[in-house]
């Protein structure tokens, strides 16, 4: 099964962003790219890939200790930019170092319980994924700019999340559906 580690914002602060969203998909073009729904939207910490149910138990307590190790943090969804002109996404703001923290430990989790994962060479960047680009040609510097200024609700951060992507039904457009499979509160 395809497994990552994340961070789900609670529904007040995803609804907020959904309003900003909703002003974002107004902009010239918006119509040729591909909306993220709100139910797919969270702050991925480790991307573990095709992961074997051999593993998972392993994978499990070692993702239990990594939460026990961290202790709750504040944040807020707040800014944004662009991968180039591929993907636009809304930034973090708040203990940004506690959660590269989190997401190192689960990276961590991840390798010692065995699971295959590809290195990364670049410091940890907190984001959510709101739209990708489907054409060439669309400018997605607009939608970063407009993203600039946006600061939701703070809240503090209290769980990891084991997350299962299931690929897209099918068809033009289709979004993977992603399922929480386990959680485990931090600092305790």
């Amino acid at each position: 099964m395809r497994l990552f580690a994340a961070v789900l914002p609670p529904a007040a602060v995803l609804g907020e962003l959904a309003v900003e969203v909703a002003q974002l998909r107004k902009l010239p073009a918006a119509d040729r790219l591909r909306w993220t729904g709100r139910d797919g939207w969270h702050f991925t910490l480790a991307f573990y890939g095709e992961v074997a149910e051999d593993l998972l138990p392993d994978l499990h307590e070692r993702l239990a200790r990594a939460a026990h190790r961290r202790a709750p943090y504040e944040l807020r969804i707040a800014g944004g930019g662009r991968f180039a002109d591929r993907v636009v996404w809304a930034g973090a703001d708040g203990d940004r170092p506690e959660m590269g923290r989190l997401a190192g430990s689960a990276a961590a989790a991840g390798r010692r319980a065995g699971v295959a994962m590809q290195e990364e060479h670049r410091p940890y960047t907190p984001h959510l994924t709101l739209a990708r680009n489907r054409v060439a040609g669309v400018s997605l510097a607009p939608y970063a700019s407009a993203l600039k200024e946006y600061a939701g609700t703070a809240w503090t951060v209290g769980a990891l999340s084991l997350m299962r992507s299931h690929p897209p039904a099918g068809g033009a457009g289709s979004q993977p559906h992603y399922e929480e499979i386990a959680s485990w509160p931090l600092g305790h």
